[in-house]
């Protein structure tokens, strides 16, 4: 194949279908109008910017505690809209092959699928989560996995960094 041939099937562009509710689709045609552009680019947006928030399950190299930051930024989104179950977060985050330094404990999986209240009451239940404790339960839990996996103090800013470039 020439090099010619080959920036044209990278260019190739394919056409999908998705489900949408009548009110999503609506919200689009309204942020469109509102834009002056045609429905497709705000499709073309939300898809790159789905694609650059979660780059970090693109790349093999990353598992295990170094995608704790991307599920606990997403954790509320995840939980909703894909309905994730702790077998498959499981082994996602842990992705067969981690290392043992970057496992993460299906009890601390389980923290990213609860619901607000509940995983208050699991962190009130961890000795080693009382010391983080916080009012905001989602600063709590980022500040017990900081410390039990030895996460980056600033991981969201370093973590928003890293997707950019």
């Amino acid at each position: 194949m020439s090099s010619e041939e080959e920036i044209i099937e990278i260019e190739k562009k394919q056409n999908i279908s998705v489900r949408l509710h009548h009110h999503d689709r609506n919200a689009i045609r309204t942020v469109a109008a509102r834009l002056f552009v045609r429905e497709s680019e705000i499709y073309r947006l939300a898809v790159n910017n789905f694609i650059s928030n979660f780059s970090k399950l693109d790349d093999e190299e990353c598992s295990g505690s170094d995608l704790l930051p991307l599920f606990i930024k997403y954790r509320a989104e995840l939980i909703h809209s894909l309905g994730l179950k702790k077998q498959q977060l499981f082994k996602t985050i842990n992705n067969g092959n981690v290392h043992p330094d970057k496992f993460v404990a299906m009890a601390d999986i389980e923290l990213l699928l609860l619901p607000q209240q509940q995983m208050r009451g699991r962190l009130l239940q961890i000795e080693e989560a009382q010391a983080y404790k916080q009012l905001d339960t989602n600063i709590w839990l980022e500040n017990y996995f900081i410390e039990k996996y030895g996460l980056q103090k600033d991981f969201e800013e370093c973590f928003e960094i890293s997707d950019k470039g």
